[in-house]
């Protein structure tokens, strides 16, 4: 069973520079892309719509509405939510059954309130985590967010199979309840990682976010994903890649995993 996947633009931002490589110095990231007057970089929201047999499955939902100007300057917002890009590919935001969140952090879950008739399924250490705050950013996990989708969770427990065929997949580090997303469509596996691997900036080992709460475990967590990547040929879908979203896992002559662009997508 295959899966018809469309790649939704739900919003442009910006994220501080350091933040975003961690312990890597700035003489080095900066080389791979160069930050504005503020120390940001370009970040994306790169959703992902899935269509089959009457089921319209989203795979994550931006950083929706509900800014006020100083939030929105701040991050350098665009303005753009899922709400209007499901509008451009004429898609009836009532016809979306079911979203799939990789966590819940703002920039990737606050456009669910957006939707509020879907179903939603999150990882149970995710939905306890985000409860408790558990974070070292005191405002990523938005109250009326949470609230927005306590009466519609379907919560999993680890790595399961839902709608059918759809793998979800725990990977920690980032957060501790992180899950990454499986997919076959008719050319084969697509995986999307989430912020495993934020960007085609983030393939070293070393280069880990500062907003991590497991650096080392992540460093791990996405040497296994690209091992495996490598070697079923997946393609994946890089959540905040602004340019190049999906993209092959290949081997340079050093033995480095290397990242290819790809245009074999849906």
């Amino acid at each position: 069973m295959t899966w018809d996947w469309t790649l939704l633009d739900a919003g442009r931002f910006a994220l501080d520079g350091g933040s975003m490589f961690g312990v890597v110095p700035k003489a080095l990231w900066s080389r791979l892309v160069e930050p504005d007057s503020k120390n940001r970089i370009p970040e994306a929201c790169n959703c992902v719509l899935l269509e089959k047999d009457g089921q319209r499955i989203l795979i994550e939902t931006g950083y929706g509405d509900g800014w006020n100007d100083k939030e929105a300057d701040m991050f350098a917002m665009n303005g753009t939510t899922i709400l209007d890009v499901l509008i451009e590919h004429s898609i009836t935001p009532d016809s979306i059954n079911t979203i799939i969140l990789s966590h819940l952090h703002f920039d990737h879950a606050a456009g669910v309130t957006l939707l509020p008739n879907a179903r939603v399924i999150v990882q149970k250490q995710e939905w306890e985590d985000a409860n408790a705050n558990r974070s070292t950013m005191s405002r990523t996990y938005l109250p009326r967010v949470l609230d927005s989708i306590r009466n519609r969770l379907e919560l999993v427990d680890g790595d399961v199979t839902v709608c059918g065929d759809i793998q979800l997949t725990q990977r920690i580090g980032h957060t501790w309840g992180l899950q990454s997303v499986e997919f076959n469509d008719a050319k084969g596996t697509v995986c999307f990682c989430s912020d495993v691997m934020p960007t085609t900036n983030h393939v070293g080992l070393a280069y880990s976010m500062g907003y991590d709460m497991l650096p080392w475990d992540n460093a791990q967590t996405k040497k296994r994903l690209l091992e495996q990547s490598h070697a079923e040929d997946w393609r994946l879908i890089l959540y905040h890649e602004p340019d190049t979203p999906v993209v092959t896992v290949s081997k340079n002559d050093k033995g480095r995993f290397v990242l290819e662009i790809t245009n074999d997508c849906s």
